[in-house]
């Protein structure tokens, strides 16, 4: 696969186990003489495009195999009528994701579309509606959506298959925006209107490149498909030899030793294969949450992850998204505690950090399946329990949790700086003191 603009069946071809794409049936719709607003020269476009393309309609749907796991899929043709959406095309849509929900496949979506088809008007917009509404459908399924953003993709179809699913991938150098580049306005940043830019802009998860693009769509069916668990996950073990700190003072500094094991680590070492999801669909990333599912012992894992950062309100976005995906797909989850706190600058204030952590809470405590935490290091307040799970929260000897970082308790008992260290013990921060108090239910112990 070597270039975005492949045809539809060219794209199939791209990914598909040989032999193994099997089309659904079209749906059966009489139109009147050049459609439903008898607009002039509409029969002569579609048949100048159904002789260009090959195609009747500007997607094709069938089932397929990618990589052994069996899907839904939706190509689209950008050839016929710039891949735009029809009433014809709604009823395809509306086919491929009924099939997916009576047969319980993951859908998937190779876009490629300029939005809605202006020669059928308002009912060409309206598809819109009907294509939310089988996504809608298909979420409350269970059923995982993944979407594959060519070039380009814009407009209605962008904003509901594209941007609605699960898992957005793109290829580099799509065009991927709701303004077409024929209607945007003319000082518009073009860098805005690109995969990489929805992806700075937390909007896509991945940018694969095209020769990528098949092992990284099959190892996502692969991690869907696998087995739950309907226990709480084991934690990971420790990754640092630490011994339990004397004193409460002694644990802050442990945990915020620049050589002690971080979320990376601890992730890479628990799962046998991880896939990232990246953005809070709100215009955010930040770098020090990773989120995104895995494989542990041969079953998905949903997990979410500080870096030891001070928490970003598009962190907490994006670890709410992934919490609650998992809890729609049945998948538990594991986090990772540590961070000094939530980010409390301006911008941080600006951009709703109250709003996200409380989202996040809302998220951990509203999920159906099983959430299992630990604390790696820092566990910084209200920012840090955000992530928590009640009642399977778990500790290494190298982390403390406090109500407040020592220093600022200090400070807002108008104490000397240097009764830090003391406050730090009236505190009760050390991984001991939480699992004798009931915040924690143990220490992990490294692995021998």
């Amino acid at each position: 696969m070597t270039t975005t603009r492949l045809s539809a069946r060219a794209a199939i071809a791209s990914l598909a186990d040989p032999g193994s794409f099997v089309e659904l049936p079209v749906p059966p719709r009489e139109s009147p003489a050049d459609g439903p607003l008898a607009w002039s020269g509409y029969d002569d476009s579609r048949a100048r495009a159904e002789l260009r393309t090959g195609e009747r309609e500007s997607v094709v749907t069938g089932t397929v195999r990618i990589g052994g796991h069996e899907a839904t899929l939706i190509s689209f043709e950008f050839g016929f009528l710039g891949g735009s959406l029809g009433e014809r095309t709604g009823d395809r849509l509306e086919a491929a994701y009924s099939h997916a929900r009576t047969h319980r496949l993951p859908l998937v979506s190779l876009m490629a579309t300029g939005g809605s088809r202006m020669q059928e008007g308002m009912l060409a917009l309206t598809q819109l509606q009907r294509v939310a509404r089988q996504s809608v459908l298909t979420r409350a399924a269970g059923l995982p959506q993944i979407a594959v953003l060519r070039d380009p993709t814009t407009g209605g179809g962008w904003a509901t298959l594209g941007a609605g699913a699960d898992v957005v991938l793109a290829l580099p150098g799509a065009q991927v925006g709701f303004a077409g580049s024929r209607v945007r306005p003319a000082d518009a940043d073009p860098a805005a209107y690109t995969a990489e830019g929805q992806y700075a802009a937390g909007h896509v998860d991945a940018v694969v490149p095209a020769a990528s693009l098949p092992a990284t769509v099959t190892d996502w069916l692969r991690l869907l498909a696998a087995p739950r668990s309907t226990e709480p996950v084991e934690p990971p073990a420790a990754l640092a030899d630490a011994s339990p700190p004397a004193t409460g003072w002694e644990a802050v500094g442990q945990a915020r030793h620049p050589a002690r094991p971080r979320a990376r680590a601890y992730l890479d070492a628990y799962f046998a294969l991880r896939l990232p999801l990246s953005g809070d669909r709100a215009g955010g990333t930040d770098p020090g949450m990773l989120c995104g599912f895995g494989l542990r012992e041969g079953r998905a894992v949903a997990y979410a992850a500080q870096c030891g950062t001070a928490t970003r309100p598009a962190g907490y976005r994006t670890a709410a998204r992934v919490i609650r995906l998992a809890d729609r797909l049945g998948i538990p989850v594991l986090t990772l505690v540590d961070t000094p706190g939530a980010a409390n600058d301006a911008a941080a204030e600006h951009a709703g950090a109250g709003a996200a952590i409380a989202d996040t809470f809302a998220a951990v405590a509203g999920a159906a399946v099983p959430v299992t935490t630990l604390l790696i290091g820092e566990g910084g307040s209200g920012g840090a329990l955000a992530l928590a799970a009640p009642g399977n929260t778990w500790v290494t000897p190298d982390s403390y949790f406090s109500v407040i970082a020592p220093e600022l308790a200090a400070a807002i008992l108008k104490r000397p700086a240097d009764q830090a260290p003391a406050t730090a013990d009236q505190l009760r921060v050390r991984p001991q003191d939480l699992v004798a108090l009931g915040v924690a239910r143990g220490v992990v112990a490294a692995r021998p």
